[in-house]
């Protein structure tokens, strides 16, 4: 069983994910700011830092071997650019260092599929942080959804037509399936998945595997 340090336990991802760890038997601690314990899913013990500086909780996060990081910003779309920068890669950059300061056996990462046509201000620091993971020497997983349907996160359900047709036409194909949607409970299987198969090296998990995971 993992010792697992996650930050963004509160959030979309993480408070879904938290569970069905805790249920498989995983130790889960939580980075949380005081006064936002309650919004963790119960079994998991909290932490409290800053999830945008590694030096608030990187002496905090041993004795967890795994570490996952989920933070971003909520609810992505083009006008964000800014928070994109200083929430998505400032936590990012804190998490890699963070674990590496405390000798992370495996670093889970929720990045985004890349390249794309559109929201360059939210692919790029996330592709900024996925540079710095694999020049880090850390075993990494980095996962690629592009977006993660679930509850209150249904809209993309309208453009599924669009994906369809792409799907049809050779020169959209690969575009179709790098960019392609998954649910939340794909997304929550694919992140078990990665904890309890930690990768030697750097393993890419994108749209077409997390799809495949149940």
């Amino acid at each position: 069983m993992a010792s697992i340090f996650i930050t963004g336990g509160t959030g979309y991802m993480g408070r879904h994910l938290i569970p069905p760890l805790v249920n498989r038997g995983h130790t889960i601690r939580a980075l949380v700011r005081p006064g936002s314990e309650s919004k963790l899913p119960p079994g998991c013990t909290p932490v409290f830092g800053d999830a945008l500086d590694a030096e608030s909780y990187a002496g905090l996060v041993p004795p967890s071997d795994t570490f996952v990081q989920l933070v971003g910003v909520p609810k992505p779309n083009p006008k964000k650019g800014q928070q994109f920068r200083e929430v998505d890669f400032k936590s990012g950059m804190a998490a890699v260092t963070a674990a590496k300061q405390a000798g992370i056996r495996h670093l889970v990462y929720v990045s985004v599929a890349h390249p794309g046509p559109l929201m360059q201000a939210y692919i790029q620091p996330r592709v900024e942080v996925e540079q710095v993971i694999g020049a880090s020497g850390l075993n990494a997983t980095i996962l690629r959804p592009w977006y993660v349907l679930g509850p209150g996160h249904r809209w993309p359900y309208l453009i599924l037509p669009a994906y369809w047709i792409m799907a049809l036409l050779p020169s959209k194909r690969e575009t179709a399936r790098r960019l392609g949607l998954v649910t939340l409970k794909q997304m929550i299987a694919a992140l078990v998945q990665a904890i309890e198969n930690p990768a030697h090296g750097i393993k890419i998990v994108g749209v077409p595997d997390i799809r495949r995971c149940r």
